[in-house]
């Protein structure tokens, strides 16, 4: 199976909300990045075998060309594809990946703390929706 280019973010923490917002100004690819909601049927589907928690994330993942990215990796990953001033965390990538990793791990561990909690996952407006999947289908 083929999978589109997709953003698997936690729709509940500020601070991805505010990523997928970013993302959707700035990619101009085609095929679209896709944006799916972690807790969707879809987004447990790409979870699970990436040893992500939907209920718990640790991590967003992003999936493009049939490889999926988690932690810092998928950071680097998106920032390529989407472009605009957030490419520049790239030049972090000479940063040994278990640092990078951690400092990942301990930003995501504290999001809702630093960030935020949302009520309810991000509704993108109606000429994005059709990129979105937010459903338990």
């Amino acid at each position: 199976m083929t999978l589109l280019p997709s953003y698997v973010y936690d729709g509940e923490c500020v601070l991805f909300s505010r990523a997928v917002r970013y993302v959707l100004r700035r990619d101009r690819c085609d095929p679209p990045i896709r944006f799916v909601a972690i807790k969707s049927a879809e987004g447990r589907r790409i979870a699970v075998p990436n040893s992500v928690d939907p209920d718990n994330p640790h991590t967003f993942i992003f999936v493009e060309n049939e490889s999926s990215y988690v932690l810092s990796d998928a950071v680097f990953a998106m920032s390529a594809r989407a472009g605009g001033p957030g490419r520049w965390i790239r030049v972090f990538r000479f940063v040994p990946r278990p640092i990078r990793d951690w400092v990942y791990a301990r930003l995501a561990s504290n999001r809702y703390n630093l960030f935020g909690k949302l009520d309810k996952c991000y509704l993108p407006s109606v000429e994005t929706r059709h990129r979105f999947v937010l459903e338990n289908n």
